[in-house]
């Protein structure tokens, strides 16, 4: 068997103390997570963090440096994941878009406020980069190359 990680982008999207975070359905019942999701093929890791937060948010996502490169498993027998955390700004909200399916709303949230959720968190890795962008933790974009298509 070839192990391979799913390669999924999430986004840190701070306003005045109060992080974008969407409530979605899954398979463990409503949980609470950035907006994120999966690279699809012949997307940069950069098209697909900004695809995923307006589809899932309805707000168009600047991103401005990366906070973190995870991977990520639950236990042994789980799917891995590498996950690239980015942070940034959004604009140009658009109110009558239809969300992703899954997705139930949208809330702006306080870091203590995530933290009272804990138990409904996607994963751990929602407060860990949410304190990972508060300790300051910040990398270019140009850390990321994209080479598609290229001999």
């Amino acid at each position: 068997m070839v192990w391979k990680p799913h390669v999924t982008v999430a986004a840190i999207i701070e306003r005045e103390q109060r992080f974008l975070i969407v409530e979605e359905e899954t398979s463990n019942g409503l949980a609470f997570n950035q907006p994120a999701g999966h690279l699809e093929p012949s997307e940069s890791l950069i098209d697909a963090v900004i695809r995923e937060v307006n589809e899932e948010t309805a707000w168009t996502f600047t991103p401005e440096y990366i906070t973190s490169i995870q991977l990520w498993r639950k236990h042994p027998d789980a799917s891995s994941f590498l996950r690239v955390c980015f942070v940034g700004s959004c604009s140009d909200y658009q109110a009558k878009q239809i969300l992703d399916d899954g997705i139930i709303a949208t809330h702006w949230l306080t870091r203590d406020e995530l933290a009272a959720q804990k138990s409904k968190l996607r994963s751990p890795l929602v407060l860990t980069t949410i304190d990972q962008y508060l300790a300051g933790e910040r990398h270019p974009l140009s850390l990321l190359k994209t080479f598609l298509d290229q001999e």
